[in-house]
């Protein structure tokens, strides 16, 4: 294979520009290198043979607390009697505030109230 000069890395670089075009090189590129480390992973995968390895996930993982069970199915029972107990007493309230509303209130007017003077000069 003769050497490549920079004389011809510039011929193929003019030809390849004007064959693909300057906005589609970018993206040939990141499907070729997209490709390569495809390659190179499938190629990896060929030479463990089928040995088993951690993967990077089980590597990375910390360790978390133990969990009971029981204790967590309480809790979620009582955080669920408690909203009960607020939706009933909401529900409460918007019962007593729909009577109220619904019941003509009957107050005495006193004339005083409607003779108000303005006593600021």
């Amino acid at each position: 294979m003769p050497n490549l000069g920079a004389p011809e890395l510039i011929i193929i670089a003019v030809v390849l520009i004007a064959l693909f075009g300057w906005k589609k090189l970018p993206d040939m590129a990141r499907s070729l290198g997209r490709s390569a480390r495809v390659f190179k992973s499938e190629v990896d995968e060929l030479k463990k043979d089928g040995k088993p390895v951690p993967s990077d996930a089980s590597k990375t993982t910390v360790p978390g607390d133990v969990v009971d069970a029981e204790a967590e199915r309480r809790a979620a029972e009582a955080r669920l009697a408690d909203a009960e107990r607020r939706a009933a007493e909401a529900r409460a309230e918007a019962d007593r505030l729909r009577a109220a509303a619904s019941s003509p209130t009957t107050t005495p007017t006193s004339t005083t109230d409607d003779t108000r003077r303005d006593t600021t000069f």
